[in-house]
């Protein structure tokens, strides 16, 4: 077995799309969710490879062996003392055999000197196991999603704006209340591919990514402003598509409140991993970008 830091470029963006989506059985594994444009959910993928892989190149690692290529992959980064887990993916054959331990090892170290620690797993056994072996604290959390009724959402009680790169202070401001760690770069590679909402008034600020339904992040310093940019995120669902928020932790009941309202399913959704951190009751993290 080989192991090799990822590359900024097309090609390992590539290997690690393949070595995710055979590990999961399916394409969501770095994407966050079904899309009906494959060609734009491979660019996504491939940008937030190369993304970490400039940013991070210490933390983003593939595995291959000798005759069956690539069997492995692991992308996180490190933020203000914050580290975060974006992906850890084993191919089948290659599971049972150390290949996520290596992985995983290398983006612990890469991470070693910081406080805090933040992962999104599936809802997958082995997945569990190793992050609480690695000593993250699980949370189960909720997946809200389905089709919205706009008509059972209140009104906005204040003005939701159209957030830009200009906005990067004041989220990472955000950020530091609600992870420990501003965001920094990576609201440039969420921008490159999702609306962005931001409130900012005498209440306190916020800011949530979305795209098409799909609720990618979402931040806030109260709980008035974080239920205005959820729903303001709902109301932008395209008509007869479907919304859907993942990794919703228990805590945040606000987030229940707003798709009870909007007639959304509430389902079991995987695991918040933290360390160094209490499951923020303000704030929805990326998938990928946690």
């Amino acid at each position: 077995m080989i192991l090799r830091p990822v590359r900024d470029d097309e090609q390992d963006a590539e290997v690690v799309r393949e070595v995710a989506a055979a590990a999961f059985a399916c394409p969501r594994s770095l994407d966050g969710g079904q899309a009906t444009d494959e060609a734009a959910r491979t660019a996504r993928q491939h940008s937030r490879v190369r993304h970490l892989a400039r940013s991070d190149p210490g933390g983003c690692w593939i595995v291959e062996d000798e005759t069956a290529g690539p069997v492995g992959a692991v992308l996180s980064a490190r933020r203000e003392g914050t580290w975060s887990l974006s992906l850890l993916a084993v191919v089948p054959g290659a599971q049972g055999k150390e290949v996520g331990k290596a992985l995983l090892a290398r983006a612990l170290h890469y991470g070693r000197a910081c406080l805090r620690g933040i992962a999104c797993a599936p809802g997958d056994p082995v997945a569990a196991r190793t992050l609480r072996r690695a000593g993250l604290t699980l949370h189960p959390t909720l997946r809200l999603s389905g089709p919205v009724d706009t008509a059972g959402l209140d009104p906005l009680d204040g003005a939701v704006h159209q957030g830009s790169a200009r906005h990067r202070d004041l989220m990472d401001s955000v950020d530091r209340r609600t992870r420990g760690g501003a965001h920094g770069p990576d609201h440039e590679e969420l921008l490159r591919h999702n609306a962005l909402f931001v409130v900012d008034d005498l209440a306190g600020s916020g800011y949530c990514y979305a795209r098409a339904g799909h609720v990618e992040a979402l931040a806030a310093t109260s709980r008035r402003l974080a239920t205005r940019l959820l729903t303001a995120a709902l109301v932008a669902t395209p008509p007869g598509g479907s919304a859907r928020v993942t990794h919703v932790n228990a805590e945040s009941q606000w987030a229940l409140d707003v798709a009870v309202a909007a007639g959304l399913a509430i389902s079991n959704d995987g695991f918040l991993c933290l360390r160094g951190l209490r499951p923020p009751e303000l704030a929805v993290f990326s998938r990928t970008l946690p």
